[in-house]
């Protein structure tokens, strides 16, 4: 990211972030105050309701007193509930039904002290049946406020009950009374349309709403007379406040919040890349001054006449380009002074490679001069040829050197001829000197001379890392490989019983001025390794103190009747 996009970013979250910290903390307040009314009201909602079902429980308690106390002082009622007979009976079946309608109750139920059913207002088929349950229960529930669910003719009763009892004939009796529980009651409990009222049995759950809500329950004692089994439970009396104002409110919020949002980020973008662009043009321009500059381009202009800290580093950049200007001039001069050393060194390498088998022939004619005069002739003929080689390796060598820049003429070379040149004009001392040559090996494209000075560094370098043993093998070898979907390749290995080299002593083997040699001069292995580059080569060496070494060169092979390049 460059600095300019930096500072944007930078300027724009500067902005932002506190406006979208303001936004959030806003929200949240905003959202937690107006549910923390909503649970409030809702609280209030439960209380008035305990309330108000306390108020029409005790209403339901004073219908029951008053019929209680005309019951108590029935005479007809005393008669009946002792003689039992059909007259008695059709009297008690008809007097709950007609006192639940008079007193306004919608259950009444008259029991005897076993729970036997005396008469039955909600529903007459209950008549004599053995339900002692339910004045038991509402009588034992312990708060002012009793659920009970009983069956009527046209299905179940929801009731909020209350129970009595009285003496009558020197008898015991209860009677149990109730006021329907149904939506009328329920809304008028509830009279805020934003509150909803439902009371849930056991097993029934709150219908599912779209917006959020506040819920509050209000426990109460519970009984199913309806139920196959009948046993204490508890309902709840659930208050719900609609969360739809508090969701419409938060999304007009996030609304203005986002326009505020969106428009702020505009404004701090157009802010913001202004700000960057006037604060990084003066650096851009910095940045394209020191990118023109090289070696060969130190003119740049770097004066400046502003006073803060992009003048100093204006500046500070000119002192700097004017040090690197005399550094190069310095630098050349040096480069200048390394070229013509490494050249001397190189061409006292190449000479000295290049003496070697001369020094050797006329070594061997002063030894036949000496011993044996008469065959000399016949031996210059037999080695002229060596003579004439290396003489001419050296005017090709010199031609080269005379131009600075010595070019490769490639030419089609026969690997196996070259190799048998280089070890015929070898001096191997104490070593024993022999090839493996490869038949039928194919020709490869390449300077004669490049590849003879390839051969006899390797050659030089193997026969000289048996100098101080008392003797040794230096194998040359060569042998067709197969390349990499690319073609033939051709591989000449040179291979040594010497003492090797460490792992440290081949991580520098290529290095100029490198050697192990007393007298060397290093240049050996790095020349190889360029000129085997050079042929579009490769060079390997394997080596292990005291196992010798091993040094494998890979050459691109010409195709049967293929031309050079």
């Amino acid at each position: 990211m460059s600095f300019r996009s930096r500072l944007f970013v930078a300027f724009s979250l500067a902005v932002l972030v506190p406006l979208g910290l303001l936004a959030f903390g806003l929200r949240r307040e905003l959202s937690r105050r107006l549910t923390a009314d909503y649970e409030r009201r809702v609280s209030r909602a439960v209380g008035s309701i305990r309330q108000d079902l306390a108020r029409e429980s005790e209403s339901v308690a004073g219908r029951l007193a008053a019929l209680v106390g005309d019951l108590a002082a029935d005479n007809r009622f005393r008669l009946a509930a002792v003689q039992r007979d059909p007259p008695s009976r059709r009297y008690l079946l008809d007097y709950a039904e007609g006192a639940m309608r008079l007193s306004g109750l919608a259950l009444l139920q008259l029991q005897d002290s076993s729970g036997r059913i005396l008469s039955s207002g909600h529903f007459r088929n209950e008549y004599d049946q053995l339900r002692p349950d339910l004045p038991r229960f509402v009588a034992t529930s312990g708060g002012p406020v009793t659920v009970v669910r009983t069956r009527t003719p046209e299905g179940s009763l929801l009731a909020l009950a209350r129970v009595d009892s009285f003496a009558a004939a020197g008898r015991r009796f209860t009677l149990t009374g109730g006021a329907a529980l149904e939506d009328r009651l329920l809304k008028r409990l509830s009279p805020d349309p934003d509150l909803s009222v439902a009371l849930l049995a056991p097993g029934d759950s709150l219908p599912a709403h779209s917006g959020g809500e506040v819920v509050s329950a209000l426990d109460l004692p519970y009984l199913d007379l309806a139920a196959a089994t009948t046993s204490p439970d508890t309902a709840r009396l659930v208050v719900t406040q609609s969360a739809g104002t508090l969701v419409a409110l938060r999304r007009s919020l996030d609304a203005w919040l986002l326009a505020a949002l969106g428009t702020t980020l505009g404004l701090a973008m157009v802010g913001a890349a202004w700000m960057s662009s006037r604060i990084s043009r003066p650096l851009t321009e910095l940045a394209e001054k020191t990118s023109a500059i090289d070696l060969d381009r130190m003119d740049q202009d770097f004066s400046s006449q502003r006073d803060d800290e992009i003048g100093a580093l204006s500046r500070l950049l000119g002192a700097m380009t004017e040090r690197l200007r005399l550094g190069s001039t310095r630098l050349r001069e040096a480069e200048r002074r390394l070229a013509v050393g490494d050249l001397a060194r190189q061409v006292n390498h190449d000479v000295k490679n290049g003496l070697v088998p001369i020094r050797n022939v006329l070594r061997h004619f002063a030894q036949v001069a000496q011993e044996r005069p008469e065959t000399l002739a016949a031996v210059f003929e037999e080695r002229r040829a060596t003579l004439d080689s290396s003489v001419a390796y050296l005017e090709t060598l010199a031609r080269n050197y005379a131009r600075l820049s010595p070019g490769m003429s490639r030419e089609q070379c026969d690997v196996n001829a070259v190799v048998e040149d280089v070890v015929r004009a070898a001096s191997p001392g104490p070593a024993t000197l022999r090839t493996s040559l490869a038949a039928h090996l194919s020709p490869v494209s390449a300077d004669r001379l490049v590849l003879r000075r390839i051969l006899e560094n390797l050659v030089v370098n193997a026969v000289e890392s048996l100098a101080s043993a008392a003797g040794g093998w230096v194998t040359v070898s060569t042998e067709p490989v197969a390349g990499d979907g690319l073609g033939p390749w051709v591989r000449i290995t040179v291979t040594d019983t010497g003492p090797g080299m460490t792992r440290a002593e081949l991580d520098r083997a290529f290095d100029d001025f490198y050697t192990t040699k007393e007298g060397g001069s290093g240049l050996g292995l790095s020349i190889v390794r360029r000129l085997v580059l050079d042929l579009e080569g490769t060079l390997r060496i394997d080596t292990e103190p005291g196992a010798g070494t091993r040094v494998a060169v890979e050459l691109p092979a010409l195709a049967d009747g293929a031309a050079a390049r």
